[in-house]
């Protein structure tokens, strides 16, 4: 395998950490709301389970609320039931139409154990990439010890691949400060 593709196949895999660790953050309350608190719950509709963002329009009408319209008024307790089940802390506030979750603030405690949390994820993230530099100086020196490269090609690579996990620690490092800020807001 060459050294580009070893590179190219290592830049997409950590970048793919880096996608889950975005979606990992979505999920994370912080002190306004946000859709993405909810869109992923996952509701068992007809005996599937399904995203709530493909059941309702989610919104946010204020700073502290989601609305959420169902599209089918018959799905409405499911939705319900899926709100309940998924243990977000808040009672869903049901009006017949629509349903309503009013978050309440975040008090100083709870804002901790989430920076904890974003912490602990961002960790995940970076374990999940030195484990793609791992498995990537593995390749360059299968293919050193194969006599396909020459050892200054494969010290560079090394070194490439180095250069490539520092710029999506950075990256990491950016979400999170991102993440933190939003969290200790009032």
């Amino acid at each position: 395998m060459p050294i580009d593709e070893i590179l190219f196949t290592a830049e997409e895999h950590m970048e793919k950490v880096l996608d889950h660790l975005r979606h990992e953050l979505r999920g994370f309350r912080t002190g306004r709301a946000s859709t993405s608190l909810v869109e992923f719950i996952k509701i068992d509709y007809y005996g599937t389970p399904t995203d709530l963002r493909a059941l309702a329009s989610l919104t946010t009408p204020d700073a502290t609320s989601i609305l959420i319209k169902p599209f089918d008024p018959s799905s409405h307790k499911d939705i319900i039931r899926g709100l309940e089940a998924a243990n977000l802390g808040i009672n869903p506030i049901n009006d017949g139409k629509q349903i309503r979750l009013v978050l309440p603030p975040l008090s100083g405690e709870r804002r901790q154990q989430l920076l904890g949390k974003v912490k602990e994820a961002a960790e995940q993230a970076r374990i999940g990439m030195r484990n793609v530099r791992r498995d990537a100086n593995k390749h360059i020196d299968q293919e050193e010890k194969q006599a396909a490269i020459p050892e200054d090609q494969t010290q560079q690579a090394k070194e490439d691949i180095q250069e490539l996990l520092k710029k999506f620690e950075a990256r990491v490092d950016e979400l999170v400060q991102a993440k933190h800020k939003e969290i200790t807001e009032v």
